[in-house]
């Protein structure tokens, strides 16, 4: 597969989801590069913003399996990955929906931790274990997840080492008005709209395989690293806002999501080499919900992306000796 039939592919997918997501479409490419890095994405925003129809609606224009996963107070693990079932004088494992190319965990900060920390195994590991027997997901294997502001009533904050194993966290911002009177105008008719297969399950294996092909300069993996060592608050590359607000950096797989991402975009654009731009972009996915800000932050209404714009700023190109 070429750069060129990779990209026309990936637009044939955006122009099927934007039958039903208007607008949004730095949202959708979001949601798409994190896909094809074969990583898992976290989308953030209030209830209403068509986080859930639009990864139902991927599911749907992907030839893969799809589950869901409505999480609620009372959820328990057994209800995600399944649970071992009394039958002919033994047990035998009965898969619960986590088996599945891609999992929809709606509403994922509604469950109570137990429960979240069930996904931490299948999410790193592509795999769950019980009762001493691991047994394989299927590949591709992609959990998108949706929450709400921790702000909202009856959440609970996704662990630390929960938020690092999602490739990148996608801030779902408001329709503009005009969006809106588009949203208004589709959803309060009577014509419904159905999303059609667009990619084939050997398809995505091909283009996920190509992402992991394409060819970074060590020049880029030097500049990650470098803006990776800029979100801890004791590293002489960090910048001031960070030593004050920041308890604690990004993790290397903020370093490896930067550059996965790089990698789908250069495809995605019909490129062959990534480029300081791609890392810019994919910067503020990848680092916003590794970054533990202090209370010092939330006092002064400072936030993540601000500080990782001031990252971007204190390191804006690779320098010579990266």
């Amino acid at each position: 597969m070429t750069p060129e039939t990779f990209a026309a592919k990936v637009s044939e997918l955006e122009e099927e989801l934007a039958r039903v997501i208007v607008g949004q479409q730095d949202l959708v490419r979001s949601v798409l590069l994190g896909l094809l890095s074969e990583g898992h994405v976290l989308l953030e925003g209030v209830p209403g913003l068509g986080k859930t129809l639009l990864l139902r609606s991927l599911g749907d224009a992907l030839g893969v399996a799809f589950g869901r996963v409505q999480f609620t107070p009372d959820l328990m693990p057994a209800d995600i990955i399944g649970t071992n079932v009394l039958s002919d004088g033994g047990f035998s494992f009965h898969s619960g929906p986590v088996f599945a190319n891609v999992v929809l965990a709606d509403e994922v900060n509604r469950a109570t931790p137990k429960t979240q920390s069930a996904l931490l195994e299948a999410m790193q590991e592509r795999q769950v274990t019980l009762s001493g027997v691991s047994h394989q997901l299927p590949r591709p294997f992609f959990v998108m997840a949706t929450q709400n502001p921790l702000e909202m009533e009856g959440t609970y904050p996704l662990p630390e080492a929960q938020l690092d194993r999602f490739l990148f966290k996608v801030l779902v911002p408001f329709p503009s008005q005009r969006d809106l009177v588009d949203i208004l105008e589709r959803t309060t008719g009577v014509e419904t709209v159905e999303i059609k297969p667009t990619l084939s399950a050997s398809e995505l294996t091909d283009m996920l395989e190509l992402v992991r092909e394409v060819p970074v300069g060590t020049h880029l993996l030097t500049y990650a690293a470098t803006l990776i060592s800029a979100t801890h608050p004791n590293s002489p590359l960090a910048p001031d806002r960070v030593k004050s607000y920041v308890r604690y950096g990004a993790s290397p797989r903020g370093a490896q999501a930067m550059i996965l991402g790089s990698k789908a975009r250069t495809l995605v654009e019909a490129r062959t080499h990534a480029t300081t731009e791609d890392m810019h972009f994919t910067a503020p996915l990848a680092l916003r919900h590794r970054m533990v800000l202090g209370y010092e932050a939330a006092v002064d209404g400072v936030t993540a992306d601000s500080l990782v714009a001031d990252i971007l700023e204190a390191h804006p190109a690779p320098t010579v000796t990266e």
